[in-house]
Order: structure tokens, then sequence, then C-alpha cells
């Protein structure tokens, strides 16, 4: 009786822990690393493991942690592959080509030609392996649903007594630019259950974030639920992502209960008009974000892109030098999540000058509040405040196409008599000063200043 009594505290214990993990996870916006934005679906396990390993020397410290396996890993992307994407055919059995790799329970698995530790039903377990072994967190992308060959092949469901595949797939229901995946009925018996079977063969895998496509073209909100009740149930804690397109405003509240984190758009890329395009979305998105749910404004579009797609060749961000400041300056105001998109190891040294300056990362992680505080003129403001409830953070962009003059009003921060100013990109103390500051910048450029009032 004793031992039963003690397995069942001990039950109750581990329901505990692991509830109150899940209350903190992402409590402030996650930081890390991409494979998207580089390598598409062709990414590579060699090359998992080298930005890992530059994360775990160069940029952990600064509190970057997680490295992300994007987009078809279940294809054999041949190498020197540089497909974005690849749809399926029938064959006159009816049958897919290519196959993707899946076990019998109709879970897509990391084809083992791309990922050899995968070999022999390992999965990703071998990789999370390494990448925990850094001091660091693994995650994945997935496609909302079921595979289609699955479907054909009537797949039984894990969890279930007799139900197949065919029984839980929305037929009608696909994505209009990957034909692998239908949706699931969520309303059909089996269905939560394949979904739970996922979730708990990323927890054997030992996966810590999940972002999930397609599920907002159009907004998915049963599926977003089953999502979370399968993490919720899978005994581990896992960030849930949800990408990509521009999620409804209007399921603003549904999001933020059911995810951690939510694009606010579609694919993000280097170029100037899209990062104006991501301040308006911003706005319409302003206070909806807070400690476990996150608007995102996409990867991080810094460093070497497009090695092997998926848009445009290869090359280093487009962006001037002050549009990548005003890039990562308004991604850590905001408080999006931040992505680095770049492959890792071609970092120069603008790359690690702007992920490694530790008070410009606070503002990201700490600063509360964040919004704008005027947008005209071609100059845009926004603030949030700091962790100690004192001072403010203030980043001013010049949007204008030429070099201009930046003025801040300390009046509009209701800050009256002497304002001390710290420059955090540069890292100085700029002085003392009384009810404005004013300084040049180039065109898209910006500065990211903390003030306090002296007292």
């Amino acid at each position: 009786m004793k031992i039963i009594a003690f397995l069942l505290l001990s039950c109750i214990w581990l329901t505990a822990v692991n509830a109150q993990d899940k209350m903190h996870v992402a409590e402030r916006p996650p930081m890390g690393w991409n494979s998207y934005n580089c390598y598409g679906s062709a990414v590579h396990e060699d090359e998992i493991k080298a930005n890992a390993d530059y994360m775990a020397d160069k940029l952990k410290p600064f509190g970057w942690e997680y490295i992300v396996v994007d987009f078809l890993w279940s294809y054999d992307n041949p190498p020197g592959s540089n497909l974005g994407n690849v749809s399926q055919k029938n064959l006159e059995d009816g049958s897919f080509i290519p196959w993707l790799s899946m076990d019998q329970y109709g879970r897509l698995l990391p084809h083992p030609n791309k990922f050899q530790s995968a070999f022999n039903g390992h999965g990703f377990g071998p990789l999370a392996d390494y990448v925990h072994g850094k001091g660091l967190k693994f995650g994945i992308h997935v496609m909302r649903g079921i595979p289609k060959q699955a479907v054909w092949a009537r797949c039984p469901v894990l969890g279930t007594n007799g139900i197949t595949a065919d029984m839980i797939a929305d037929t009608t229901s696909t994505c209009g630019w990957n034909n692998h995946m239908y949706g699931l009925d969520m309303n059909k018996k089996g269905a939560q259950e394949y979904l739970n079977s996922l979730l708990n063969l990323y927890a054997d895998w030992q996966v810590d974030f999940v972002k999930v496509d397609d599920l907002s073209r159009p907004y998915s909100a049963a599926e977003v639920e089953g999502y979370n009740k399968a993490i919720a149930a899978c005994r581990r804690s896992v960030v849930f992502s949800l990408s990509p397109g521009e999620t409804p405003l209007a399921q603003a509240a549904h999001v933020a209960r059911y995810g951690n984190m939510w694009r606010m758009a579609e694919d993000f890329w280097d170029n100037w008009n899209e990062v104006l395009n991501m301040f308006q979305l911003a706005k319409k998105w302003e206070g909806k974000g807070g400690p476990g749910h996150w608007p995102d404004a996409d990867m991080l579009q810094i460093g070497k892109l497009s090695k092997r797609g998926p848009v445009g060749a290869e090359r280093y961000s487009r962006f001037t030098d002050a549009e990548l400041y005003s890039h990562m300056t308004f991604w850590c105001i905001y408080r999006s999540p931040l992505m680095l998109g770049g492959n890792l190891p071609e970092n120069r040294a603008i790359e690690e000058t702007l992920f490694t300056n530790s008070e410009v990362l606070k503002v990201n992680q700490h600063g509360t509040n964040p919004r704008e505080l005027s947008n005209q003129n071609n100059q845009m403001i926004w603030v949030s405040d700091a962790e100690d409830g004192k001072a403010v953070y203030a980043a001013i962009f010049n949007l204008a196409d030429t070099t201009r003059q930046l003025t801040l009003d300390f009046k509009m921060l209701n800050m009256k008599g002497k304002v001390s100013l710290r420059d955090l990109w540069a890292g100085k103390d700029l002085g003392t000063f009384s009810k404005t500051y004013q300084t040049s910048y180039p065109a898209h450029g910006c500065m990211l200043l903390k003030l306090s009032v002296n007292q």
C-alpha cells in the first residue's frame, strides 16, 4: 500500500510540475534560429549541427536558445537540391510520388538521407540530443493536418480501436501552396488522438518547439485547439508557433489563449517595403502580446540567405546597414519573437554586433507595454517601459529615403526636467537634456534610447 501511495503521490507531483511548466512556456519572446530562410526545404543534419555549434559558442550567453528545423524534413532532398517546395503526384494505383518518410501510424519522419541519425527509426531524437548537449533547445516545423499518403494507405490511428486516417481527414481542407496534407475533421473521433500521437512522438524526440504551418488560411480554430490539447497532454513543455499567413485580428483572443506565438503576415523578406508593411501590421496588433503569447513579425532577414532557396539567389541580406539596425530595433522594441534566418557560421562582424548587444536584447526580453507614440512626417516613434518601472525605451525611425534629423520631444513621454539618455546600440551615455533630443540619421535608419528622469 505504501508503494501504491508513493506512486500516486509521484504522479500527482509530476502532473503539478508539468502544469506549472506549461504556465511558463514562452514567458518572454522566444529567441533562436530557423533553417528556412537560408536552406528552404533542403537543410541537412550537418548544417543544423553547424548552426547549433555557432549559437552555443557565440550567441547562447545572450539568450539565443532555439534551433528549429523548418519545412519538408520528411522529403529526400538530394545533395545540391534547392527545391523550396515539391508537389506530390498520384501513380496509377493512387499512391504518391515522392513518398514522404512516414511510420505505420501516418506520422511523418525525418528522411534519413538528410538526417542520417534518423536511421533505424530514431527520428529526430539523436539530433535533439546533440542540440540539447550544447545547452540549447530543439524545434521542428510541421504542416497542419494528416498526410494524403496516410489517408490513401488507411494508416491506423495510434491510440484508437479501428480508426484509420481516411476516417478523420477533411478532404475538402487543403493547403494552397503545398499539396501533401489534408486538414483534420476535429469533430471526428480519432482526430484528436492522431494529434496526440504526433505530439507524443515529438515528446519522445525531446522537441521543445513546434511550428505548425497553414493554420491561418483560413484560420482553423478547431485545429489550433487540437494542437494545444495535444501539447498539453504530451508530457513536455513545448512552444506552439502558428504559421504562416496574416492571422485574422478578429481571432486575437483565441490565438492568444491557445498559441504561444503567431505570424502577423505572410513570409517576410529583405525588402524595405516589407518592413514598412510590418510596421502597419504591428500597430494593428499593438497590445495583444504578453507573457506566453506573442505576435510574430517573422524571422530576422539578417546574414547569409537563400543558400539553397527558397527566394532569390544566395546572398547576404539586401538591407542596407541602416535598415539592418532598424529591422533588429523594431523587432526588439515590439517584443516580437526573434528567430534568426541567416546561416550563422557565415556571419560577419555586423551580424555579430546585431545579435550580441545585451542592452538591445533586454528591450525585447524585458520591456513592457510596447506602443506606437507617433508616426508622422516620415518619423515613427515606438516606446516601451523598462523593467524597473522608471525608465523608458524609445526607438525613433527615419522612414524617409534621405538623411534627416530625428527629434524626440520629452513632453510626449510626460518627462519633465532633466532627462538622462543612453544610446543602447552604441552602449554609451549621451548626457542630460531638457525638453528634446535631436540628431541626424541616414535613410531608413534609427536610434534606440533609454531615458530616465534625473531625481
